[in-house]
């Protein structure tokens, strides 16, 4: 095995894990559009939003593909976390781009 598998292997726990936080850093910013900053939702990008949903869903379909957890479960709930900007958005102001 070569010293790049090796490390492959090693680091696939971390990155299951970095999977799981990387969308959970979306939460401050869903709080803060559905509770505390409602008014500021038409200066967030709807098409920043929708891009960012579609690319954790093919990511999330690719993973799933290769049947390797590291790369669907954070992207899958990235999905979520993004879809849910998106929802927020729409409903806030009208669905402005």
């Amino acid at each position: 095995m070569s010293i790049i598998d090796r490390v492959g292997k090693a680091l696939e726990p971390l990155m299951l894990v970095m999977g799981l936080v990387s969308p959970l850093a979306t939460l401050p910013q869903l709080y803060k559009l559905f509770f505390s900053h409602s008014e500021h939702a038409a200066g967030l990008s709807l098409i920043t939003w929708v891009l960012y949903a579609f690319i954790a869903l093919l990511w999330t379909t690719y993973g799933l593909y290769h049947k390797n957890p590291t790369i669907w479960v954070g992207n899958c709930l990235g999905f979520i976390m993004y879809v849910a900007m998106v929802v927020g958005i729409m409903i806030l102001t009208g669905g402005t781009f």
